[in-house]
């Protein structure tokens, strides 16, 4: 190789090659730290970033399920937040159902009975009727279960509807109905009071059964779908702290990659400098 040349400057392209490597490495590490990762595309690594949008699909589906799991829990809880209320009134309706059967008040005191009664089951079924979240209600009639994915693998969690069918002798709404019917008895002076009030207390126990099976019921299976809420945001946070392990960058050691790579950049700049000089000195050395 001429290594005195005027032509051929063999010293600058090194040093360019260098110059040009520094400043790639640079402009990836410059990248790295105002992105905060080592891995942003499949050019920085292939194989990890097509790991890294996978699990960015998981994260994203588990996202996904958690809202639906959380929608399920409303509906559930707003349903058995009529429930409840419902228990609550029982008390109030066993003591009117007990005044009624009473054969020592007179017509019209039970009369007066009796409207307190019906005011007290309208009360019942407005709490049915207004049990709705976003669209869904599991206390009214003919309402439909609630199924919801848990999980990647498509299982679901289900919400039982909780009267259904309308006239199914244990739905909340046909219990509260005849427990109305069975009232309309003893209004009348002439209906032996001992006969009216096993009917009654009859159509009382089966009410009464079937609002503590509804209890039962929404409670076990909202604590389902909060244990699984629960395992989820656990999933989800184990998962990205994974994924931040495969392409989250380190910016402290980037910090001083980059410190490095600046000094070898001036350095550079420098060198080939130096080297393109290399000409004009051969130069000078003919004109003498």
């Amino acid at each position: 190789m001429v290594s005195n040349s005027i032509i051929t400057n063999p010293e600058a392209f090194v040093a360019l090659r260098n110059l040009e490597r520094t400043n790639e490495s640079l402009s990836r590490t410059q990248q790295r730290i105002s992105t905060g990762l080592k891995v942003s595309s499949a050019q920085d690594d292939a194989s990890n970033f097509a790991i890294a949008q996978g699990i960015r699909g998981d994260v994203k589906a588990l996202g996904a399920i958690t809202q639906g799991l959380n929608n399920s829990k409303g509906i559930g809880n707003v349903a058995l937040a009529g429930v409840t209320a419902i228990s609550d009134l029982l008390n109030d309706v066993r003591q009117k159902l007990t005044e009624l059967a009473n054969g020592g008040i007179t017509s019209a005191q039970r009369a007066i009975i009796k409207a307190d009664f019906d005011k007290l089951l309208s009360q019942a079924m407005a709490f049915v009727d207004n049990a709705n979240f976003n669209g869904r209600n599991l206390l009214i009639s003919n309402a439909s279960n609630v199924d919801t994915i848990s999980n990647l693998n498509g299982t679901n969690l289900t919400l039982s509807a909780q009267s259904t069918p309308a006239a199914s002798a244990g739905s909340l709404v046909h219990l509260i109905r005849s427990l109305a019917g069975a009232t309309i008895g003893v209004t009348g002076a002439t209906t032996d009071p001992g006969n009216a009030q096993s009917v009654i207390i009859a159509q009382y126990r089966s009410l009464e059964t079937e609002i503590n099976t509804s209890l039962g019921a929404l409670g076990s299976e909202i604590r389902a779908l909060n244990f699984q809420t629960d395992f989820l945001s656990t999933v989800v946070d184990s998962t990205e702290v994974g994924l931040g392990n495969i392409v989250d960058a380190d910016l402290a050691r980037e910090s001083a990659e980059l410190t490095a790579l600046q000094v070898r950049q001036q350095l550079g700049v420098q060198v080939l400098g130096i080297a393109n000089q290399q000409p004009q000195i051969l130069l000078g050395l003919l004109g003498q």
